[in-house]
């Protein structure tokens, strides 16, 4: 086989092992011009001639970068450029990477090759076809890339504008980028295409379609298609029935195909961690306070249940040092017990059962808001305006205080009980607080679980920590050097994620200015982060349509989700730990079962990019809320119950979701025209929503 033969003498001469080529040449009765410029073929002439790379005009010739010496006056070799490579001045790693597009076929065959490909899929058999029409997309844009590298751009565009309407309607922005690619030039500078180009595009195939297709090729002697499928394919193959169309659409659509099933297969602990146990010396007086209400007194017995509910070890919760995490300070302890007093009035939610939901609207926003976020006891709110500013307001009618000044804190008895309240300034007391620091639009905030600190991060690079006692900035962290689309405190406060346009998220401890960790994976902007509901994992999802879970205590990314077909832009756990909801631009919420590593939900309804995704408190309803001004609230409950997660599914990730998600949706609420970016369930289960109102 000719081309084999090629192969092996290009590698011979690569590893300077000449004697072994010239046997091999004369063997073969191969002279350097029949192998049609591919390889350049030392002439043994007199000493004083140096090698000549016979390289007929016209057929991109030498391997990228074998710079063929060609003789100068007496004899002196003169290097000569790089002959169909790649200029040298090019950082190495993007000129390794595009050397693999080297020429390998006639550019006029191209286009035959791939509808040969084409009918031959499409005459299959209906059970082997779908997972073959996987195969089109990474084909086609590895062929077209190959003929624009190779600068055959007449044949690029004819083969372009003659096959990019059979892609599949999901990869229509992929394919916007990829037409304004028509020279090799514009290939360097390119990020998308060089990532397209490092990362093995994943399918997961049958057994049985792998070996029709393998036999097609082999028998059509195809081996301009068979060189792309192993050179920059990663076939998942499983045994098994193979997938049926809807379960393909049903995962396929991100930047670099599926994920390779064992990138879902190591061990999660999505179990939550045990509270700890401390004395609640409130409660004598609470009872008191009940029974002067004229209330019975059997609220008790329940209270207790909710602080020894968690007293069991879950068996699939991380060990309680896994990672350090911060001790409990007083006041955490009082937050925690007022918790469980409103988590004893909680309402429990259910389909006969829905929220009330308080939408707060951010009316002559012209700033234009950009980011929202409230305290877990719902008592502030903070908004984020792309005029750089970040506003808190108070909720509750209590208003926001700063510390007195330090002479006038000098002054105050530190014995008194109250000393909490005498530290604040009444002079300062506002409703509204504006904190100025940023250089650009503020795209998220988080408070921290004690209501001390608050996060804020923009578009210039920085994420800022203020302090809500003086609401003064106390830290610049810096470490993207691109905008920052979204940050988020751990729940149990100290450690916070952020992540950006550089396509990483960075671990942070407040008390250290470089980040702990980095997490690098992702092919495009992390648009959105979020802790696990134990801080041992964070989710974060992006633009290249993939979410990851990463952990925190190694950095390794744990699972990899696909399926949407746009940018994530919002992330809830359930509160259990057990399960995450996404939402993306493409107005689809997906649920996934976190421990399986496996897609269990679908949830079709809003029109538009969906910007807000939480959890009830027990974790009953869904709520989301998105840019078609629109909540939305789904039914967690039926839609977690019967999993199909036996071993059969989770090896093949054959996956069937219900075709109609309508009978999850228990309500539709419409704003009159202001685009939800906020969601929160009180601890009492009254939903909150927050958007500012647009006026078009």
């Amino acid at each position: 086989d000719r081309q084999t033969l090629v192969a092996v003498l290009q590698f011979l001469r690569r590893s300077n092992l000449r004697e072994s080529e010239e046997i091999l040449r004369r063997e073969a009765r191969l002279l350097g011009d029949d192998l049609g410029g591919s390889v350049a073929t030392v002439a043994s002439s007199s000493p004083g001639v140096a090698a000549v790379a016979a390289v007929p005009p016209g057929k991109g010739g030498a391997r990228a970068g074998t710079a063929a010496s060609l003789p100068g006056a007496g004899g002196s070799p003169l290097r000569a450029g790089p002959v169909g490579g790649v200029v040298v001045e090019d950082q190495p790693d993007v000129s390794a990477v595009l050397s693999a597009y080297n020429q390998q076929g006639d550019p006029t065959l191209y286009e035959e090759y791939y509808s040969g490909l084409k009918h031959f899929i499409e005459c299959s058999l209906d059970c082997h076809r779908a997972e073959l029409s996987q195969l089109f997309y990474p084909l086609f844009v590895h062929m077209y890339l190959e003929l624009v590298y190779n600068q055959h751009e007449s044949e690029a565009k004819s083969f372009f504008e003659r096959f990019h309407g059979d892609q599949e309607c999901y990869y229509q922005d992929d394919l916007r980028v990829l037409s304004s690619l028509t020279k090799k030039e514009h290939m360097k500078g390119n990020e998308t295409m060089l990532d397209f180009r490092t990362s093995k595009f994943v399918l997961r195939i049958s057994r049985d379609s792998y070996q029709l297709l393998k036999r097609h090729l082999q028998e059509k002697q195809n081996n301009q298609i068979w060189n792309i499928v192993q050179e920059h394919l990663y076939i998942d193959i499983f045994d098994g029935m193979p997938r049926s169309k809807q379960q393909i659409d049903a995962m396929v659509g991100s930047l670099a195909g599926e994920a390779k099933r064992e990138a879902n297969k190591a061990k999660v602990f999505f179990g939550l961690l045990k509270e700890p146990e401390f004395d609640v010396p409130l409660d004598d007086e609470d009872e008191e306070g009940e029974n002067e209400e004229g209330k019975p007194k059997k609220k008790k017995p329940k209270k207790d249940s909710v602080g020894s509910k968690s007293k069991k070890q879950d068996p699939n919760a991380p060990p309680q040092n896994r990672i350090p995490l911060p001790e409990l300070k007083d006041s955490d302890k009082l937050d925690k017990v007022m918790n469980m007093k409103e988590a004893a009035r909680r309402v429990r939610l259910g389909p006969e059962c829905l929220p009330s939901i308080c939408f707060y609207t951010f009316l002559n926003a012209y700033q234009g808001l950009t980011a929202v976020d409230i305290t877990d006891d719902s008592s502030m709110i903070v908004g984020g305006f792309a005029d750089s500013t970040v506003r808190v307001w108070s909720v509750t009618p209590k208003k926001l205080r700063s510390v007195k000044t330090a002479a006038d804190l000098s002054l105050i008895d530190k014995e008194s009980d109250d000393v909490l309240e005498r530290i604040m300034d009444e002079k300062t007391a506002s409703e509204l607080k504006i904190l100025y620091g940023h250089s650009g639009p503020v795209y998220g905030t988080s408070f921290s679980p004690d209501r001390n600190y608050l996060l804020s991060c923009s578009e210039d690079g920085t994420v800022r920590l203020w302090s809500l006692q003086t609401f003064t900035c106390l830290v610049g962290y810096k470490g993207h050097n691109y905008p920052v689309w979204d940050t988020q405190f751990s729940p149990y406060g100290y450690y916070f994620v952020s992540g950006g346009h550089d396509r990483v998220a960075r671990l942070w401890a407040t008390d250290h200015y470089q980040p702990l960790r980095i997490f690098a994976g992702h092919l495009a902007d992390v648009t959105c982060t979020r802790f696990h509901p134990n801080s041992n994992y964070i989710a974060t999802g992006s633009a290249d349509r993939t979410i990851r879970l990463w952990d925190v205590l190694n950095g390794n990314c744990v699972r990899i989700f696909t399926g949407h077909k746009g940018p994530i832009h919002s992330l809830a756990f359930s509160p259990n730990g057990r399960f995450l909801a996404t939402g993306a631009t493409d107005g689809r919420v997906l649920l996934w079962d976190i421990g399986h590593g496996l897609m269990v939900g679908e949830l079709k309804g809003h029109t538009d990019t969906i910007y807000a995704l939480r959890f009830s408190r027990d974790g009953e309803i869904l709520a989301s809320g998105s840019m078609d001004n629109t909540v939305r609230l789904w039914d967690a409950v039926k839609a977690f119950e019967d999993l199909e997660t036996d071993d059969f599914t989770t090896a093949t990730g054959h996956i069937n979701l219900p075709e109609n998600s309508q009978d999850l949706l228990l309500g539709t609420y419409m704003t009159k025209s202001t685009p939800v970016v906020h969601l929160h369930f009180t601890r009492r289960n009254l939903l909150l929503a927050a958007g500012a109102y647009s006026s078009q």
